[in-house]
């Protein structure tokens, strides 16, 4: 597991104004902020790919340099994950994309989660990025993989989130083992509600307004 956060840098600057509940007001910050964390994570994946050395031609002699043999396919969960994924998209600009709807119950006492809606490329023999801001409970994007293996199995599956929590670490670790996980920040704790303490929010309501309930 990867925490941007544990060394000094920037990311903690935009994540520190993610959490902030005056800099909150300003939507269009919010969505940037995610965003930008999301390229910071997405150089630091970068490493992990693998790369052959090829031929470049300048416009005065020719040159080499060791390039991607391939991206990775960027899933992200709906809606929350949009601005996050367009972070990873301005650097996997090569990328192929797949997204999916998938929400907890909140009237359920167990937070049932439930994915309504899903459309992605192949996965088979590639390597996947499930990106989502928020790691809460971490049920959303186990059940989120388990729904995608219809569109093939990938060979590598990668898991990034601008703030995660101790026990939905720990549920991703045990429903899936052999993922790579990639953290802006590691918080302290779930709530009696799931939700995220110190957390930062509704990531959605923040990005693109509250959501309206039906009656």
């Amino acid at each position: 597991m990867y925490i941007l956060t544990k060394e000094n840098s920037i990311a903690g600057y935009f994540l520190a104004q993610l959490r902030d509940v005056n800099v909150q007001k300003d939507t269009m910050r919010f969505r940037r902020n995610l965003e930008r964390l999301g390229e910071l994570l997405a150089y630091e994946i970068s490493k992990t790919l693998p790369y052959e050395t090829r031929k470049v031609q300048t416009p005065l002699a020719e040159t080499t340099a060791n390039l991607p043999v391939e991206f990775p396919v960027l899933a992200t969960v709906l809606r929350a994950g949009l601005p996050f994924h367009h972070g990873f998209l301005n650097y996997f600009d090569a990328s192929e994309s797949a997204f999916v709807a998938a929400y907890r119950v909140e009237r359920t006492a167990d937070l049932e989660v439930r994915v309504d809606y899903m459309t992605s490329v192949s996965l088979e023999n590639k390597i996947l990025l499930l990106v989502d801001p928020m790691l809460a409970t971490g049920k959303s994007l186990a059940l989120t993989y388990q729904a995608m293996l219809r569109f093939g199995t990938p060979r590598e599956t990668h898991i990034a989130a601008c703030v995660a929590s101790p026990e939905g670490i720990a549920h991703i670790q045990q429903e899936l083992p052999n993922v790579k996980i990639w953290l802006g920040a590691l918080d302290e704790k779930l709530n009696e509600h799931a939700y995220i303490i110190p957390g930062l929010g509704d990531a959605g309501n923040l990005a693109y307004g509250a959501k309206y309930s039906l009656p």
